[in-house]
């Protein structure tokens, strides 16, 4: 909880807005209100369905913008098309889900924006040991666009995807693309 807490005191303070999951308990909760009481712009993305499950009808209205989904797929969809980098922090089968899925989409070529593993405590540690696998397996093909930043430190996550994205632009011959939205 604190290191969603602390992450989102440093995306208030780069100036960034989070985009996430619309939830306002655990530690995406932490990440929101983190953000939010450090002056920070938060869009939450949520399903109908998950509402009084994720979250409390009072504390999404805090949120600057909500957007209410039809269902999973629509609200993935749209953090997707909002976000300018992804960061997993430790968490269970649907954070799992969500990072494996804009990993598989780096792959088959759809983004190059930067995916982050918060490896708090080494939490990630066994997912980059089968990442390493999949790769020595030949499983990933093209391994080259599958290479999530692995940072240890909430500290870090932020200059990371900043460095991620001025390499890439600069490979894009100068193309203005600046991080404004996790």
């Amino acid at each position: 909880m604190s290191a969603g807490r602390a992450l989102g005191k440093e995306i208030a303070e780069y100036g960034l807005r989070l985009i996430y999951g619309g939830g306002t308990k655990g530690i995406m909760g932490a990440v929101a209100s983190g953000t939010l009481s450090n002056g920070g712009q938060v869009t939450g993305i949520i399903p109908e369905f998950l509402i009084d499950m994720e979250a409390t009808r009072h504390s999404l209205g805090q949120l600057n913008e909500l957007i209410v989904t039809p269902d999973m797929h629509a609200r993935k969809h749209a953090m997707f098309e909002r976000s300018d980098a992804f960061v997993a922090l430790p968490g269970g089968i649907g954070t799992l889900e969500e990072i494996v899925e804009i990993m598989t989409w780096a792959q088959l070529g759809r983004h190059e924006k930067p995916m982050v593993f918060a490896n708090i405590n080494g939490f990630w540690d066994p997912m980059m040991e089968l990442l390493r696998h999949m790769t020595s397996e030949g499983f990933l093909h093209t391994a080259h666009r599958v290479q999530p930043l692995v940072v240890d430190e909430i500290s870090g996550i932020i200059p990371a995807i900043m460095a991620q994205a001025a390499e890439l632009a600069a490979d894009r011959s100068g193309e203005d693309d600046v991080i404004s939205k996790m």
